[in-house]
């Protein structure tokens, strides 16, 4: 420690220092290093093994399907018809990927971001006379180069995509494609920083991921469209040079032959941005709270354990709680005068307590909707692939409905309120989701009714009522039975463990998907009647009351345990 002295006697003199003086930054950071030196190798051991493993199950399985793309290319397989369909969805496209990249960064930075320290740095290394600009700014940096890396492999399979459908050649389409792999990430890491730095920002980003979500979908109507031909002309030059999405779309959009004479000016602004955004990154990454690292690096720990246990109901909860806005809509629906309908009245009162969720199933709704009319328009086995798809997309859609049984699951002792056993219990939480369930899919229905096929108002909406049945039985499967991925039997292909593992763990979506995909797929072969629906209905009625039959058993299972 220097001493100064300040005009008095030796023995009075006061000790005075400066940040420079008792900056530790150096010594820390090399003591670290130095002790974490066995630790990185351990990981790097461990990294490379995952790696292996992963590039060696790609070869396993993805070979075959990569030989027999590239033996009908050079066969001569022409994939050029579907060029004009990618020639006309470029800019949309562009435009839909972009908005859902920003998105999903500013919604990864309430919970995360893009500086992320680990718990133990956060509470001893931070706490440390160290300068916080040392300590931070690398993770920021690494989030940013582990960013591009998708980014360029996104880059080099769309350039084989657009050199497959005749649109332009490998290098010519790799050129164009690498400002947008590697900008676009940079300006969402940095978008990221931003909302991880201003906490008013995280706020205007929880309340405005609604409208976003609505502009998503907004924007993937306008691909539909313009795949097939009904282009908005005015919108794709707005929306080409509005910003970085029209700007990095533009060196593709004329390599593969379409309007965009003026690209290489549309560069330099995409690039100055991105330069502004790393900048104002690097700026605000020194300066994130030690008290918001902490939270962000126990939410970082607590999925990243249960991801590895498959735990997925608990990662889905930690990342709720670290990205809840904390407000509530102060909703009371009248008591109902009879105790059946305390359960539904609850789940009502829930959900409109919470619309976010009745909008989650609106949106899969109008997804699986969409895949449906895909597949009545397709015909044959594309038609029965979209079948599958619409389903499995109105199970999630229902499933968004059914979020107060698996709270109820997730703490038995919740249930001590009701005056029913929690078998019965768990079974009155399908009321509701069949109920809202098949009023979405009646309105879903309304434009294939008008279309010609009135049968849809009741096809569809008998769909919603298995898809409850089993939302609920998914909610009283318990704790991950991860014993299923090893059974130490030996097959040609491996162990199937792992088939059996998501078998139990995907039998509600799969059991009721898969029923309902024979049953209208029968009543659809001809001209669907009266008996054809009663056929459908007999079988989602069936389908209902076996998955509820194990609801039942899995719910006393689990008061057992």
């Amino acid at each position: 420690m220097n001493v100064r002295e300040t005009g008095r006697a030796d023995d009075e003199a006061e000790p005075t220092w400066t940040e420079e003086e008792d900056d530790r930054t150096a010594e820390t950071l090399a003591w670290l290093r130095e002790k974490r030196r066995a630790h990185r190798r351990r990981k790097g051991r461990d990294l490379a093994v995952v790696i292996y493993t992963v590039v060696l199950a790609l070869l396993g399985y993805g070979s075959g399907y990569a030989y027999h793309f590239l033996r009908q290319i050079r066969l001569g397989a022409d994939y050029s018809g579907l060029g004009a369909d990618v020639q006309r969805t470029l800019p949309a496209l562009f435009t839909l990927l972009t908005a859902a990249l920003a998105l999903a960064a500013a919604r990864d930075a309430l919970w995360r971001g893009p500086v992320v320290v680990p718990g133990p740095s956060v509470g001893w290394l931070l706490a440390q006379p160290v300068r916080r600009a040392r300590v931070l700014r690398p993770w920021f940096w690494l989030s940013a180069g582990l960013a591009v890396v998708p980014g360029l492999l996104l880059a080099l399979a769309g350039a084989v995509v657009l050199r497959v459908m005749n649109l332009a050649s490998l290098g010519t389409a790799l050129l164009a494609l690498l400002p947008a792999a590697v900008c676009l990430p940079l300006l969402a890491v940095s978008a990221g920083m931003a909302v991880e730095r201003r906490a008013a920002l995280a706020r205007s980003v929880r309340r405005c991921t609604p409208l976003a979500v609505v502009v998503l979908m907004l924007l993937a109507a306008q691909v539909a469209l313009a795949g097939y031909g009904h282009r908005l002309g005015v919108l794709e030059r707005a929306e080409l040079w509005s910003g970085p999405w029209g700007w990095a779309a533009q060196p593709v959009v004329a390599a593969t032959g379409g309007g965009a004479p003026a690209w290489p000016y549309a560069l330099v602004p995409l690039v100055l941005l991105t330069a502004a955004g790393l900048f104002q990154g690097h700026r605000d990454a020194a300066r994130v709270p030690t008290a918001q690292l902490r939270r962000r690096a126990a939410t970082a720990q607590t999925v990243s354990s249960v991801m590895w246990t498959v735990e997925l109901r608990a990662a889905k909860l930690a990342l709720l709680d670290a990205t809840a806005g904390g407000r509530t809509h102060r909703i009371r629906l009248p008591l109902p005068r009879s105790k059946y309908l305390v359960v539904p009245w609850r789940d009502l009162q829930a959900l409109l307590r919470a619309p976010a969720r009745l909008a989650k199933a609106l949106m899969w709704t109008a997804f699986a909707t969409a895949a449906a009319a895909l597949g009545t328009r397709l015909g044959g086995g594309h038609a029965t692939l979209c079948l599958v798809v619409a389903l499995l997309l109105g199970y999630v859609a229902v499933g968004a409905l059914a979020e107060p049984a698996r709270l109820e699951t997730d703490d038995v002792r919740r249930a001590a309120w009701s005056p029913f056993r929690f078998r019965v219990l768990m079974l009155q939480h399908a009321v509701v989701p069949a109920l809202v369930g098949a009023l979405l899919a009646a309105l879903a229905a309304v434009p294939f009714a008008v279309a010609g096929a009135p049968w849809a108002l009741l096809l569809m909406p008998v769909c919603a009522v298995p898809f409850a049945a089993a939302a609920v039985f998914a909610a009283c499967r318990g704790p991950a039975r991860t014993s299923l991925m090893f059974t130490g039997v030996s097959t040609p292909v491996g162990d199937p463990g792992m088939l059996l593992f998501l078998g139990w763990y995907a039998a509600g979506p799969l059991v009721s998907a898969g029923g309902l995909t024979l049953a209208l797929r029968t009543a659809l072969k001809g001209v669907p009647g009266a008996g054809a629906v009663g056929d459908v209905a007999l079988v989602a009625l069936l389908l209902s009351a076996g998955l509820l039959y194990f609801a039942a058993r899995s719910a006393d299972r689990l008061v057992r345990h």
